[in-house]
């Protein structure tokens, strides 16, 4: 038995609604309904009543939900006591973080918390975006980092987790510069000839934030792609190379754009397909299954303190 199971039998039980659950956990519907699967598998006994609607306990689920929730705590209250071992890692925020926020936004975010909060010891766990809210779901670090567009909204429980923008990042379409200055493609390509368009594995972030980009385009745009891979870092050393264009944050590409190695490209009306998307801290509120760490606090209260200050033109 798995403690996802538990811990999305307990959403279930508290949404009364497998499609709600699953989108709360981070996860297909179907592979939802295959962990309450399971796990009624472990315990031998029907957990839902699936002939109602909403969504019903069996007496016998009913009894799990009043078990799990104090397993979960108990869970939760045993690793505290671990980390306490550590006194050093009490020192430590842990942040869950995408991979391209993790090598662009955080080390500059971090170097400037210095002259208003102070210097922190930081922890960072880099991962897909959609393993990385899952660490924040499941307790497994003091803050999440993310990227945030109307048209890609993570599904993050308002009244579970509070949130604060840290700032705000674009994202373009670039390509490598040619020897006469020039880009070496142009958009919007034609139908005989596609542009090579080096994209986003399925399932990442930027993936469907650029999707939306291209849909909301206005005019038809030719790619043919060539490559793909999760993270932009990958993307900009394949448009180094010339390889094709590929839709990357501002903040991944500002050296080579202020060297000349790469150039945003426009359409032919100069119409740009920039987006700018926000930076966003997510936290489990306090006394929801823990206390935070008193640095982690802190540093949140000083988030919350600073993004409440008008901006000064």
């Amino acid at each position: 038995m798995e403690t996802k199971w538990l811990e999305d039998f307990v959403s279930l039980a508290e949404t009364r609604s497998f499609s709600r659950s699953a989108q709360l956990r981070h996860v297909t519907q179907p592979a939802f309904s295959r962990r309450i699967q399971s796990l009624e598998a472990w315990a031998g006994v029907d957990l839902v009543d699936r002939s109602s609607y909403p969504t019903k306990l069996t007496p016998a689920g009913d009894t799990l939900y009043a078990q799990a929730l104090e397993m979960l705590q108990s869970l939760q209250n045993t690793r505290a006591m671990l980390r306490g071992h550590d006194a050093a890692g009490q020192d430590f925020i842990e942040f869950a973080l995408p991979h391209t926020l993790a090598f662009t936004f955080f080390p500059a975010w971090v170097a400037g918390l210095r002259t208003g909060f102070g210097p922190i010891k930081s922890r960072v766990i880099a991962l897909n975006v959609h393993d990385a809210a899952m660490r924040l779901i499941e307790g497994g670090c003091d803050v999440l980092i993310a990227y945030h567009h109307p048209s890609q909204p993570l599904q993050i429980d308002a009244e579970r987790y509070d949130m604060v923008v840290l700032g705000q990042e674009v994202i373009a379409p670039y390509v490598k510069v040619g020897s006469d200055g020039q880009p070496v493609w142009h958009l919007p390509g034609a139908a005989n000839r596609p542009l090579p368009y080096l994209g986003y594995a399925p399932g990442a972030y930027l993936g469907g934030v650029t999707d939306w980009i291209l849909k909301q385009a206005g005019t038809p745009i030719h790619l043919d792609r060539v490559y793909e891979t999760d993270m932009a870092e990958g993307l900009k050393v394949m448009a180094l190379e010339g390889h094709g264009i590929a839709f990357l944050p501002q903040s991944a590409v500002k050296k080579e754009l202020q060297s000349g190695a790469l150039i945003e490209v426009v359409l032919p009306d100069c119409k740009s397909l920039a987006l700018t998307m926000e930076v966003r801290a997510y936290r489990e509120k306090s006394g929801v299954r823990h206390h935070p760490k008193k640095t982690a606090q802190e540093l949140w209260s000083y988030l919350k303190q600073a993004a409440s200050q008008p901006l000064v033109a």
